[in-house]
């Protein structure tokens, strides 16, 4: 082997951003105004639905036809959203008036208000045991019936959570709490915290993926600006490694076995998970400064990245293919 082609052999293999994401589509939003939070899905019908926080709205696009289908308005900082797909409602928390209101998904009317839940955030889905989880206040989880929409039980927590992971096959949820400087282990049957992981080295840990399988969490931190990998069996840290800056959302893509990373710098980061506990940021995709808000959908084999509006640039949901 010649002396370059050896060297070239030892390199590592990065692919570029057209190989990994290839832009699919771009939905405009002209008149929607300032940040975006996070995103649910249908996968039925392919609709993507966008928490739109600082315009007050709930953005419905049809992924498909990658255009505008409905705007919800009157909300107040509308946060977490989530689809259940039986029932066809959409479940919004709104943080400015602590409520979680539900929607009929097919006309788009308020069907349930619920009320007392100060800065009302991120929600997640119990399909199974048909319950819904909201993180709100100065530390705590909501758990509401998914059928009645009754408020059946309060996790406490030592201060405001940022996203939260349910175990599928286990009882624990696991859950970023930043201004405690830990994660939560909390085990949903109990209604207790039954651990906490300190984040003291890597700090500000907002967005959360979990791998059940391979028994990985993957948790997001803003200071400084670090991947961060657990092994949910011993309850420690396994890795580590730089991300780009601000983020707030982050999902693993279990077929292609890598990490979509969404960063409000302007990139939307792509890790490859490798053998051996091994990780490398394969590529930075470029994106607009404040797009930190993003939705990874395995089903419909898509990231959808919302893109707040910039100077003469209209706020606009991207939608990438991953290859």
């Amino acid at each position: 082997m010649k002396p370059l082609i050896a060297l070239l052999a030892l390199l590592p293999c990065v692919a570029s951003a057209a190989d990994e994401l290839k832009l699919k589509a771009t939905v405009p939003l002209p008149g929607v105004k300032g940040r975006f939070d996070h995103f649910a899905v249908d996968t039925n019908a392919h609709r993507i639905f966008v928490a739109a926080l600082g315009n007050n709205t709930l953005e419905v696009i049809d992924g498909a036809a990658a255009k505008r289908l409905h705007t919800i308005t009157g909300l107040r900082k509308p946060t977490g959203v989530a689809f259940l797909s039986e029932a066809n409602q959409i479940v919004v928390a709104n943080g400015d008036d602590g409520t979680v209101k539900v929607f009929d998904g097919t006309n788009y009317k308020l069907l349930k208000n619920i009320t007392g839940l100060d800065d009302a955030d991120n929600v997640r889905l119990d399909a199974k045991a048909h319950m819904i989880y909201v993180g709100y206040g100065d530390g705590a989880l909501a758990a509401l019936d998914a059928k009645t929409f009754e408020q059946v039980g309060t996790i406490k927590l030592k201060a405001h959570p940022e996203s939260f992971q349910l175990e599928q096959r286990g009882p624990r949820i696991f859950v970023n709490v930043p201004d405690a400087k830990h994660i939560a282990v909390v085990d949903r049957d109990k209604r207790a915290i039954i651990g906490t992981w300190p984040m003291d080295k890597f700090r500000a840990n907002f967005p959360m993926a979990l791998d059940e399988a391979k028994h990985l969490l993957f948790v997001g931190c803003r200071q400084p600006a670090r991947l961060v990998v657990f092994d949910t069996t011993a309850g420690k840290a396994a890795a580590n490694l730089a991300i780009s800056s601000d983020t707030d959302d982050l999902f693993y893509d279990a077929t292609r076995k890598r990490l979509y990373v969404s960063c409000g710098e302007g990139f939307l980061d792509v890790v490859a998970v490798l053998e051996g506990d091994r990780y490398e940021r394969s590529t930075r995709v470029s994106t607009r400064s404040g797009a930190r808000t993003c939705f990874f959908s395995s089903e419909l084999g898509q990231v959808s990245l919302a893109a707040p509006q910039r100077d003469n640039q209209d706020a606009e949901i991207r939608i990438y293919q991953p290859e």
